[in-house]
């Protein structure tokens, strides 16, 4: 993995989110909605429900949807376009 490299488990098992504690991080939601992102710290979030794009500046979009765990890399700088309403458990690493 590349220092700026998005990081995406597809379904992982519930056993795995339990170990990670992923219930009890905070919950964002968005409608659709298109912005910029900056991360100043690594982020791993669990996609409850809905679907978006993220598009790393200078790289290619990559799709998120429910049942993705997802690590945002420090200092990546994006687009997000949410396409269905979001909810997410995210924590910052």
């Amino acid at each position: 993995m590349t220092d700026l490299e998005i990081y995406c488990e597809h379904k992982p098992s519930p056993a795995k989110l339990d170990v990670l504690g992923v219930e009890d991080w905070a919950v964002w939601k968005k409608e659709p909605s298109t912005f910029p992102w900056r991360y100043d710290r690594a982020e791993t979030c669990y996609v409850v429900r809905g679907r978006f794009h993220v598009t790393p500046a200078g790289g290619e979009p990559q799709t998120f949807s429910r049942g993705d765990l997802i690590t945002f890399p420090a200092g990546m700088e994006c687009t997000w376009e949410v396409v269905e309403p979001v909810e997410k458990h995210y924590r910052f690493d």
